[in-house]
């Protein structure tokens, strides 16, 4: 794994995909390695021989055991790391920073999955969960971006319009598209049709950003809440921002 990172610049998500399926390992308990695992087995140094106790304390000590490996690769796999983890941070999830953790008041986190399928091909999955920066220990669960998806749906039904500080701009949006839609029946000779044909409102327009649009109008438009978003035991809700969260 060490070498795979080092040597071929391997991130710590290909590490996960060679591992799972090309090699199909398994841990002690026959379970798939966690990608979050790979990651902790990667930045730990009692690999090379030394370790730290109690931890966080910055007491480090030389171990009995025969290192698995030598310094010099476990450094060379942490610049890698490195470089990994600003290209991860780099790629935009739609929800994150958004939300907080209604248990700890972390902020929350997605990850990618990957899910290899019956006929050879694979799904991915977007994840997401406390962050956990305020408790390590946090049992917030997780949940798949479709689900949350659907929640703010839901959410957004019995929402006062008010609550979006873009409602000016989505009325302007809605307002042409209606507009659109007219001329293009009247032009086709098909004005009996207006009446019948959709007419968009906000909540339908928002509830669109929200399964079809792009990354960056979901977040503009739940940046635009009035009230906060809260993740909690994989459900969604909306808090008043003065609203404390208090550690459990």
């Amino acid at each position: 794994m060490y070498e795979k990172v080092a040597h071929e610049k391997w991130s710590g998500r290909k590490l996960y995909h060679w591992l799972r399926f090309e090699l199909n390992f398994k841990t002690k308990g026959n379970k798939n390695i966690s990608l979050s695992n790979i990651y902790l087995i990667l930045q730990n140094s009692f690999y090379y021989g030394t370790f730290e106790y109690p931890q966080g304390s910055g007491n480090w000590y030389q171990g009995k055991h025969e290192p698995l490996i030598n310094k010099e690769l476990f450094d060379l796999a942490q610049e890698q790391l490195k470089r990994d983890r600003i290209v991860r941070e780099s790629r935009e999830f739609a929800f994150t920073k958004l939300m907080k953790c209604g248990l700890c008041g972390s902020g929350i986190s997605a990850e990618e999955k990957y899910k290899k399928l019956k006929n050879g091909s694979v799904n991915k999955y977007i994840y997401y969960g406390c962050a956990r920066s305020r408790d390590r220990n946090c049992k917030c669960g997780y949940m798949r971006e479709e689900a949350i998806i659907s929640q703010l749906i839901r959410i957004v039904d019995k929402l006062d319009m008010n609550e979006i500080g873009l409602k000016k701009q989505f009325e302007e949006e809605v307002e042409r598209y209606n507009h659109f839609q007219k001329t293009v029946l009247q032009m086709n000779g098909k004005g009996n049709e207006i009446q019948k044909s959709q007419q968009f409102d906000v909540k339908t327009y928002v509830k669109y950003i929200l399964k079809e649009g792009k990354i960056t109008e979901k977040r503009e438009l739940l940046a635009s809440l009035k009230s906060r978003l809260i993740f909690r035991n994989k459900k969604i809700t909306l808090e008043k921002h003065e609203t404390t969260i208090k550690n459990s």
